[in-house]
């Protein structure tokens, strides 16, 4: 799907209408990706972050993006890996289904993803590229609002992964 790209980068300076930070349930910034986007952004960004309450897992939140190229940054809390057997696929789909409808909802056209629950939350990389490409084209086929999907990731492993991933789909 010519809609879907791969870059290996720092999401923090993709210039697309909206990042999407892998947040922790505080969204007040932690490490990782979610450091990373704070970091960039700037103290603005955490302190529209308070007022949010914070974030349920599979959940999504926006906020502005303050000094960071993109307009705005949805804010997602993927599951936490335990083997499994705690709906962990259901929630790290719903992380990816509930970015994309507030990105519909506030006309968002050009979107970037990280690795949600990758890193620390330990979710199995493939697994979790699996989930994330089939939601990401099943929402792009019923929604041609959104212009472009970008899959920003960090190494070479999950580079090959969704390249390979992609090819089969």
């Amino acid at each position: 799907m010519d809609r879907i790209k791969i870059e290996q980068t720092d999401i923090t300076g993709l210039k697309v209408d909206a990042i999407v930070n892998a947040a922790n349930k505080s969204l007040l910034g932690g490490g990782g990706v979610d450091g990373a986007i704070h970091r960039a952004a700037g103290p603005g960004l955490l302190e529209e972050c308070k007022a949010l309450n914070g974030c349920n897992t599979g959940e999504a939140k926006i906020t502005g993006a303050y000094k960071l190229p993109s307009q705005k940054v949805i804010h997602t809390v993927g599951p936490v890996w335990n083997g499994g057997n705690n709906k962990e696929e259901e929630l790290l789909a719903d992380a990816y289904k509930n970015s994309l409808q507030l990105a519909l909802k506030d006309n968002i056209e050009t979107i970037a993803f990280p690795n949600i629950s990758t890193g620390v939350y330990g979710f199995p990389k493939e697994k979790a590229a699996r989930i994330a490409i089939h939601e990401v084209q099943s929402f792009l086929e019923k929604h041609p609002e959104i212009k472009s999907v970008t899959f920003a990731v960090f190494d070479e492993e999950n580079l090959n992964i969704y390249k390979e991933l992609l090819v089969l789909c």
